[in-house]
This record gives structure tokens, sequence and C-alpha cells, in this order.
């Protein structure tokens, strides 16, 4: 167990997870998505650019792009892009299987499930569901909170309370592994304290920073 860990990560009752970034990365296949429909818009969308979908919400990711291409579409334009992008997405990670987990995370939460810890999913994607089905680790959540459960996406604290509440546990009971800003932020937001899951340049205000679940196992 790192050095680093508090008394405040040992006594919390419910562990909040973030997905994307921290059991498993398909932030690959976010990209692979968003480029090629960029490329279909006529311009290149780089990983520089990617950078800024970190953590934000389906719709805001696609205004972010068109912004960087300088193009302007209506809703209904802009919602049949959305599909398009989910589309290539799914078809990208109905392939993926345990491999992709990263290091720890099944370990990790294994540890928490033995000490009597509640777990939650706390994630602003749709597809979550079917994410964690192909990893193979659906049984290991007591509560999953999702994209198809919450209307507000990070920095708005909804997301947490919500799986706080599914757990049957206060926020203060609960702690949030995180790996972008706007996490870190709706955990605060939320009264919960925020593991990141990164480097601190990037997750300055984490009340804890790791590189990944392997140094908490």
């Amino acid at each position: 167990m790192s050095e680093q860990k508090n008394n405040w990560l040992e006594q919390a009752k419910g562990a909040i997870f973030d997905l994307d970034g921290v059991i498993v990365d398909t932030a690959k296949y976010h990209y692979l998505a968003w480029k090629w429909l960029a490329s279909e818009l006529g311009f290149d969308f780089t990983e520089k650019d990617n950078e800024r979908l970190k953590g934000v919400s389906r719709m805001r990711s696609l205004d972010i792009l068109l912004e960087v291409g300088g193009i302007t579409l209506d809703e209904a334009r802009k919602e049949e892009l959305a599909a398009q992008k989910n589309q290539l997405y799914v078809d990208y990670i109905s392939k993926i299987d345990e491999n992709e987990l990263l290091p720890g995370a099944k370990a990790y939460m294994l540890g928490l499930k033995e000490r009597g810890v509640k777990i939650s999913l706390g994630s602003a994607s749709k597809n979550a569901g079917l994410i964690l089905d192909k990893l193979g680790i659906t049984e290991l959540f007591d509560a999953i909170v999702d994209g198809t459960k919450v209307a507000k996406a990070k920095p708005d604290p909804e997301v947490f309370l919500l799986a706080a509440q599914e757990l049957g546990l206060s926020a203060a009971e609960c702690v949030v592994y995180e790996d972008a800003l706007a996490g870190i932020e709706a955990a605060h937001a939320a009264g919960m304290k925020a593991v990141g899951i990164g480097e601190a340049h990037n997750l300055p205000d984490a009340d804890m920073l790791v590189d990944g679940l392997h140094q908490l196992v």
C-alpha cells in the first residue's frame, strides 16, 4: 500500500469510480472516433485538441470539435454527427476484453469489497454498461451511475451524489477516484474527497494523487 494512503481513504464506506482513465483506457477509441468525424467534416483534429474533451459530455465534446474546425451546424445535424461518432466508438469497444483493464484496477476493487466498502461507478459514459460487461467486472459494482441516469455533466456533482444515494451512504462517507479536473471539481462540489489518477499539473486540487490504482493495492 502506498505510503500516501490517508486515514480518510481507509475510513471511507463507499468508493465511486470514474470509468475512462481510472478503470480502463478507452480514450484512444474516443479519439479515433472524433478524429474520423473531423476528417469527414474536412479538418484535422489533433491529440492536443482532444485533451479539451477529457471528462466532457458527448454533445459538449462535439461543440468543442466544431469550434476547432470553425464549423456551425444546427441541432438536428449535430445529433446526427454525435450518433455517428458514438456508433463508431461502440464498434471499437465491442471488441475489448479484460486485458484492457488498467493495472491494479480489479485487484484494488476486490480488496475494497473484502473490507466491506461499497462500490459504485460514477461516469458520464452512456456506454458504461457495455464496457463493464466486456471487462468482466460488472458484478463488482453495488451501483452503476452513468450517462443514462444523469442529465448534468461534471463538474456538476449530480453523478456522484446519485452514486452515494444508490449506495445508501452520505457524501462524506464516499471517496471519488478520478482522472479529470472536472471530476475532481465535481467530487468536491458533492462534499467528497477525491483521489486523482494522473499528474499533479493536471489535477492540482486532488486530495491525494497516484499514477494508477496499482499504487493503492
